[in-house]
């Protein structure tokens, strides 16, 4: 049993999303993973079940929001954006769709590319494949 860390609303192990909120699993700095307990920001460990909190990296360098942005709107169909913040599965996704299709499907990549450059550079996508925050 884990808790999402955005909402704290209960998720199943398996869970990719938050079915309560629709965060990523393991995004969000509100709520404890293991005990759904509310956290201060920047706590190193939960004050309800002592359990440690998921930190950034020491050596995790932030990635370029605008550069992403961007990459998704020109590049989008290729995954290009996804490879470049680390979503390796979304961005293997949009390149075999447009590549094993003939290019018929790509179009479809295209504005899934499309779509998530626009929420980059809006600030709906906040962070990177490692949980890294994305640099202005």
């Amino acid at each position: 049993m884990m808790f999402c860390k955005n909402c704290g609303h209960q998720m199943d192990d398996v869970a990719v999303v938050c079915v309560n909120c629709g965060a990523q699993k393991g995004v969000g700095q509100n709520y404890c993973q293991n005990c759904g307990g509310a956290v201060t920001p920047g706590a190193v460990a939960c004050m309800n079940c002592g359990a440690a909190l998921n930190t950034i990296p020491a050596d995790a360098t932030p990635k370029s929001k605008m550069a992403a942005g961007l990459l998704g709107i020109f590049l989008g169909a290729l995954g290009v954006h996804n490879f470049y913040l680390g979503y390796t599965g979304k961005a293997v996704a949009q390149l075999l769709i447009s590549i094993l299709s003939c290019g018929v499907l790509a179009i479809a990549s295209e504005i899934w590319g499309l779509v998530e450059g626009i929420m980059i550079l809006t600030g709906s996508i906040k962070v990177d494949g490692k949980g890294v925050p994305l640099q202005d």
